[in-house]
């Protein structure tokens, strides 16, 4: 009998001579577990039942029965993954130099003889030999597991193997050898192994990896980076690191970022010029700072790249002045070499005093740092104009930089005029040219500024207005230098018609430009009448009236300028005549000052002697005249017929009035009727139209006003009992408690000139119309 299968009382007989404490010998609890693992050996069921029924035995007790039944059960990886497990929580609370970890690193290779295809085995005894530190040991078991298992499980071994070679004890050729094994295994987690390299300070083969990386167009991140990202990465190595890197083109890999990525292109022409700076070529970095600035786009990176140049600078003149300081210091010694040194000596001699000899350029540093921070603002200004070029106010503002150099705004207004397309210019595109000819009458060269003025009205601006501003800044220059009739001469030439040929010709090609239709610009021609009512005769000035009305292009106000000169020459008729083409031109709103002016001065000119031609001109505007502005002219009408007319007229002028007028004048309207009646007719003529009015339908506040005034009217006249009726009639328009002024004026009437009875009575109805009131206030709820 095997030991394996013995007995309990075989066991205990062999145990002295094995040297087992008595403490790990079976117990009479055991027999029936002993017994069963004695009639089947070979089945897991039973050594399984007799380890859980034996859970809290000691381990070492433990130990025994699975070494017994791993020897009958060789190949189960149930018992040799819980016996791993148990040894592993048994070897965890000592020190890594104590035994327990030398029979649990046996325990495990004794188990891997048969379980080295099971990863979980694997992976416990590598996690393990990781934790003991034991690298050698544990690269080999790497090398054997990565053998002994299938490709599709080498995933569950490589992250432990990462961890190995990450370790600070490992060294680093090791590490290399790792990650380069584990590229080719999944080389999607290249950026492991560059962070790996980076960390290693090994930047050559950092950064060849970095561009392998980006040139790959298949590359995808694992770790989410842009490609953006790992470019800068790039940059950052190739320029901080310059002299450990070689092999690739910086130059040409920044300049390949550049143009390819638009953001954070700043950083890319700093990461460039510190390249050259750490490499000592100065000059070199120096270009580059001034193509970047030249060459960026948006503010943004301009502000980085310009404070890095400034930097720069500023870095040069510091070290230059510190080495001065020291060259000062040791000054004596050198001057004593240099006196046993003839042929220096004699060198010196022959080149003092050339400035090529001069290794002192302090000054010529300062005057580019100088001359750096003083660009800035033209720097700034040409990122701007990159980013919109057809901007025209930054156009004014790069112009302003140059006031001192006349040259410099030339140059800029000409490449502003070439460059702004006046289709896509954000801005009035004519003022440039207006600023240009400006720039030159200030500077006395007229001749010049008519130059510009010419070849800007050939330019096909957007909007019509363009064109017409320039040639009235064109006029207003040949103004300005007493050029009278040059300036007319552009007016002309400006509003002169095109040729039938010429419009044909435009029509024909689909492209209207300004040139054909600037003839009708309404700025041009008041600029021109301006000029001939101050310079011109009446005829031309009349011509140039006549030629607007005839282009359709006349507003109100140039309608009564028109009639207004012809007034001043005693041109009354014709003035008149204007007015006439005036109203049948324009309709309500515009029209209103044109017929009151003309009515105004009709009347005034002709007075009674051309009475019945006014009254036709009151009734046609009336007519046409919407009812909220009929008023105005009604009132005119009626002071009409008051002055050159017939009094019955003026009344029926009022009385047509009142009903036209909109509901809102109808109060004013009827107090000015009755107000004129009554100093025409005398005080009894307006009982009609007051009566009139109570009846047309105001509202009825206005009702009771006008109530009120009229019974005032017959208790001056003495009709107490008509007055009395109209109270009471106005009474169903008051109510007491939101018009407590009516009650009150009704109670001293009737105090005045009543009686016992009627004051009852108007208490009665003050109650009953109260009484009403409250009523129609329930039913309605109260107002919100």
């Amino acid at each position: 009998m095997t030991s394996a299968t013995a007995g309990p009382v075989a066991v205990a007989a062999a145990a002295p001579a094995l040297g087992i404490s008595p403490d790990m010998y079976p117990t009479e609890d055991d027999l029936p577990y002993e017994e069963e693992i004695l009639r089947e050996p070979f089945k897991l069921k039973g050594w399984w039942r007799y380890l859980v029924a034996r859970a809290t035995a000691p381990f070492s007790k433990r130990a025994i029965i699975y070494e017994r039944a791993l020897k009958a059960l060789p190949g189960s990886y149930k018992l040799w993954h819980a016996y791993l497990r148990e040894r592993l929580d048994h070897a965890r609370p000592h020190p890594i130099s104590h035994s327990a970890y030398a029979s649990l690193n046996n325990t495990f290779e004794r188990a891997l003889a048969t379980m080295h295809k099971m990863p979980r085995v694997w992976v416990l005894y590598l996690t393990s030999l990781l934790d003991q530190r034991l690298l050698t040991r544990a690269r080999r078991s790497f090398d054997r597991a990565l053998r002994a298992m299938p490709v599709t499980q080498h995933d569950r071994i490589w992250p432990l193997y990462l961890r190995l070679a990450s370790l600070p004890a490992c060294p680093v050729e090791t590490s290399l050898r790792v990650f380069r094994r584990y590229l080719q295994y999944d080389p999607s987690h290249a950026e492991d192994f560059i962070e790996f390299l980076i960390s290693a300070n090994r930047w050559q083969e950092a950064a060849d990896r970095l561009a392998s990386v980006l040139n790959d167009d298949g590359f995808r991140s694992v770790k989410g980076k842009t490609r953006h990202q790992l470019w800068l990465e790039l940059c950052e190595i190739l320029t901080k690191h310059a002299d450990e890197v070689a092999g690739l083109k910086v130059d040409a890999i920044l300049r390949g970022g550049i143009r390819k990525f638009t953001d954070e292109v700043g950083k890319l022409w700093t990461s460039l010029a510190d390249y050259y700076v750490r490499r000592t070529l100065y000059e070199k970095a120096r270009d580059v700072f001034e193509e970047g600035v030249a060459s960026v786009m948006t503010v943004q990176e301009f502000s980085v790249v310009f404070e890095a140049y400034t930097q720069f600078e500023q870095s040069m003149l510091a070290a230059k002045l510190e080495a001065a300081e020291e060259e000062g210091a040791g000054s004596e010694g050198e001057e004593e070499v240099g006196r046993k040194n003839g042929l220096e000596k004699l060198s010196k001699k022959f080149l003092a005093g050339c400035w090529l000899n001069d290794e002192d350029d302090t000054d010529l540093r300062l005057a580019r740092f100088e001359r750096l921070l003083d660009r800035r603002p033209e720097l700034l200004s040409s990122v701007l104009l990159r980013q919109n070029p057809h901007n025209v106010e930054e156009w004014h503002r790069r112009v302003k930089l140059f006031e001192k150099d006349p040259a410099r705004q030339v140059a800029t207004y000409v490449e502003a005029v070439k460059t702004v397309d006046p289709m896509k210019a954000a801005g009035k595109p004519h003022t440039l040219w207006v600023a240009f000819a400006k720039m030159y009458e200030k500077h006395n060269r007229l001749d010049s500024a008519e130059e510009i003025f010419k070849r800007a009205t050939q330019v096909n601006f957007k909007a019509v207005d363009h064109l017409a501003s320039i040639w009235c800044e064109w006029a207003e220059m040949e103004l300005r230098h007493n050029n009278f009739d040059k300036a007319i001469e552009l007016m002309r030439q400006a509003t002169a018609e095109p040729s039938v040929e010429v419009k044909r010709r435009a029509a024909a090609e689909g492209d209207e430009p300004v040139q054909l239709r600037v003839h009708k610009s309404l700025k041009l021609w008041s600029f021109y009448v301006d000029l001939e009512e101050s310079l011109g005769t009446l005829e031309s000035t009349r011509a140039v009236y006549e030629r607007i009305l005839d282009l359709r292009i006349a507003t109100p106000q140039i309608i009564l300028n028109y009639a207004y000169l012809l007034e001043e020459n005693r041109y009354f008729e014709d003035a008149f005549k204007v007015y006439e083409r005036g109203v049948k031109i324009f309709k309500y709103p515009h029209v209103k000052d044109i017929w009151v002016t003309y009515l105004t001065k009709f009347v005034r000119r002709y007075q009674r002697s051309k009475l019945e031609r006014a009254r036709e001109l009151f009734n046609e505007a009336v007519k046409q005249a919407p009812p909220q502005e009929k008023k105005v002219i009604y009132l005119q009408y009626a002071k009409l017929e008051e002055d050159y007319g017939l009094a019955k007229r003026a009344m029926n002028v009022y009385d047509e009035a009142v009903r036209a007028v909109p509901n809102s004048e109808k109060m004013s309207m009827y107090e000015i009727y009755i107000a004129r009646a009554a100093e025409l007719f005398g005080v009894p003529r307006t009982r009609q139209i007051y009566e009139q009015a109570i009846e047309s339908g105001l509202p009825d506040k206005d009702v009771m006003t006008m109530c009120m005034k009229f019974a005032e009217l017959e208790r001056n006249l003495g009709e107490i009992d008509r007055a009395r009726a109209i109270y009471v009639h106005a009474s169903n328009y008051a109510d007491p408690n939101s018009h407590p002024e009516f009650w009150k004026k009704w109670n001293e009437f009737e105090i005045q000139h009543g009686n016992e009875d009627t004051f009852r009575e108007m208490l009665r109805i003050k109650r009953t119309v109260s009484a009403s009131r409250s009523q129609v206030y329930m039913l309605r709820g109260p107002s919100v």
